[in-house]
């Protein structure tokens, strides 16, 4: 033990001799003394500290002290952040939008509809659509025998003759009295006959075209049989589908408290939403608006707009009767259906925009547990304005930061399960 100990003193001794002999020694030379167990020695001449021993990746100094002493860490590792079920997504820019949730039902657009009805008395003779059909704009549906058919048409017919002879006479008395060989008399006489003949034509005329011919119809009768003069052809006048039928073959319809109807038809290629809205959220709604709508059967979603804002509020109900309109070129939204409205109130920018499942109060305070590499950081963030589904960050994220935004509640227990340990 002895010589052991007269070994280091000697190693000592050298190593003392050596620094104030020999004042720039090599660099191996003085580690190797480091080594021996000597501790920093103060250069004589220069007055400077030796080297500090170089740091390994294992030493703690390795880590940066912001990691592992930050406050509101949550050390997690990847496996198990997966096993967590935690999910993130980078806080970006976005749009607010606030919603105002209504009741609704589906109906026919008032645009849309039409009622195919006779303008005069007679018996239906002929039925050629059905319940379902699909029918054309101008297309036949039914034919219909009629006596008062046949005396307009009559009366017009004899009206037009008339008037065509009498304008023959007229052209030949004002050639006469232009070349002086009759007198003005007759001239004026042949003149008012032809106009008055002239005027019946058009009454009868616009006759028919009230009991429902067209101008084509009229301008082919000096050319059809007698036989048909009975015949009157009912045409739909929108395209769309057989929704009602009111009459059976044979029928006797027109005034005199008998049925006037014969079909109803829709195009249901656009459809309403009627909406129910309280007064107290009248104010926020308006013309043009987008509506979110929901089938309550079938969850099925399409996005409208609002037409039409009712002036007078129901009585039964005290809420006012918005309109939205809906396009439904599959017919997939059938008239009569429930459905849940979802009515855009507000619709504006923001810069950094985050779910609102992304925030929690820690300390009393709004959160966002901000994705790090040793696992989640809780951050204290400043809120603005809000939705339904998001929030607005005004400080304390910065676009394309990765937040946690599914099963952060996790992580606000697990920071206070580490605080209650401290």
């Amino acid at each position: 033990m002895l010589k052991r100990i007269s070994l280091i003193v000697a190693a000592m001794a050298v190593g003392f001799l050596l620094a104030v002999l020999w004042p720039r020694s090599p660099e191996a030379v003085r580690d190797a003394l480091v080594a021996t167990g000597v501790p920093a020695l103060t250069r004589l001449a220069g007055g400077q500290r030796a080297a500090a021993p170089p740091v390994t990746a294992a030493s703690p100094a390795a880590t940066p002290a912001a990691e592992v002493d930050a406050p509101g860490l949550v050390k997690l590792t990847d496996a198990q952040i997966d096993r967590a079920g935690i999910r993130t997504a980078p806080a970006a820019g976005g749009r607010l939008t606030r919603h105002l949730h209504v009741p609704g039902t589906v109906v026919p657009s008032a645009n849309n509809t039409a009622r195919i009805a006779v303008k005069t008395t007679g018996t239906v003779a002929e039925l050629r659509k059905g319940l379902g059909d699909r029918v054309a704009k101008g297309e036949i549906v039914a034919l219909l025998d009629s006596r008062e058919i046949a005396d307009a048409k009559g009366e017009y017919l004899a009206a037009r003759v008339s008037a065509a002879l009498q304008k023959t006479l007229y052209e030949r008395d004002k050639e006469l009295w232009d070349k002086r060989i009759s007198s003005e008399q007759q001239y004026l006489r042949s003149q008012a006959s032809f106009q008055d003949l002239k005027v019946k034509e058009d009454a009868a005329r616009r006759k028919l075209t009230f009991l429902g011919l067209s101008p084509a119809e009229i301008q082919a009768l000096p050319n059809q049989p007698e036989a048909q003069f009975e015949r009157q052809e009912i045409r739909s006048p929108i395209a769309g589908r057989i929704v009602e039928r009111r009459v059976d073959l044979g029928a006797a319809v027109g005034r005199d408290n008998l049925e006037t109807e014969l079909y109803s038809v829709v195009d249901l290629s656009r459809v309403w939403v009627d909406l129910a809205v309280s007064p107290g959220d009248l104010p926020l709604v308006r013309e043009g608006q987008v509506v979110e709508i929901q089938a309550n059967a079938t969850g099925e979603r399409a996005e409208g707009r609002i037409v039409f804002i009712g002036p007078v509020l129901d009585q039964n109900t005290h809420a006012a009767r918005v309109v939205a309109e809906l396009s439904n070129p599959d017919e997939r939204w059938r008239p009569g259906s429930f459905v849940a409205a979802e009515i855009r109130i507000a619709d504006r920018p923001v810069p950094v925009l985050i779910p609102n499942a992304a925030l929690q109060m820690v300390d009393g305070k709004p959160t966002a547990f901000v994705r790090t590499a040793d696992g989640f950081v809780a951050r204290p963030v400043t809120t603005g304005r809000s939705d339904d589904e998001g929030v607005e960050i005004t400080a304390g994220l910065q676009p394309g930061e990765a937040v946690a935004v599914v099963n952060s509640f996790t992580l606000k227990a697990e920071l206070g399960k580490a605080a209650a340990e401290e």
